[in-house]
């Protein structure tokens, strides 16, 4: 199954899984394909899979008032889906959308469950994970709400300088914290003052 290799590798970066919780793991992973466009998850809907990204790009976000406000994206060789849907089993926020086609590896949230009780090595694995996303997630809220938008967008270009050509303006601005038109000025301003 195309993505396996990849997906061990990134759960050993946590920490080393033994070879019975790796089989009994990837046992319960199945491949799907996404088409661009495509909603993976609805607001609303209780994540039942968490996913990895064999290739594609996705996008979270959600809807008020008519309006569209990204809260993350996910690539080639990392996890996606709706993770506070997914581990509380509660109805869904936000949707999770294919900005690209892509293939994604889903595991079951029921199986899963049973396999931390049978394989604390996998359970580790996956509290490690869960630790950085809330970092993650802590220093994003940090920086849209004590960071200017061009300190956002400079932080963003560091971090991430790949996403600049790979994702529409409108929804890095949304990202951002910012509307359309000053992302573009900060783009061509800063793209002017490196050159």
């Amino acid at each position: 199954m195309q993505g396996l290799a990849e997906l061990r590798s990134v759960l050993n970066q946590f920490s080393p899984l033994s070879e019975a919780a790796w089989q009994d793991f990837a046992a319960g992973l199945e491949l799907i394909r996404v088409r661009r466009k495509q909603l993976i998850t609805r607001q609303g809907e209780v994540e039942r899979y968490m996913y990895f990204v064999v290739e594609g790009i996705q996008r979270g976000f959600y809807l008020r008032d008519d309006k569209d406000f990204t809260i993350a994206f996910s690539f080639n060789h990392s996890f996606s889906g709706i993770p506070e849907s997914f581990f509380t089993q509660t109805p869904s926020n936000c949707f999770l959308e294919a900005l690209t086609p892509g293939m994604l590896l889903r595991h079951d949230h029921d199986r899963l469950m049973r396999l931390f009780d049978t394989h604390h090595d996998l359970e580790r694995v996956m509290r490690i994970a869960t630790q950085q996303i809330l970092a993650g997630m802590t220093e994003r809220l940090y920086q849209i709400q004590a960071l200017t938008a061009e300190e956002r967008f400079r932080a963003l270009a560091a971090r991430s300088p790949h996403v600049l050509n790979l994702i529409p303006q409108k929804y890095l601005a949304s990202y951002l914290g910012m509307n359309p038109a000053t992302f573009s000025t900060l783009m061509n301003s800063i793209k002017l003052g490196e050159d």
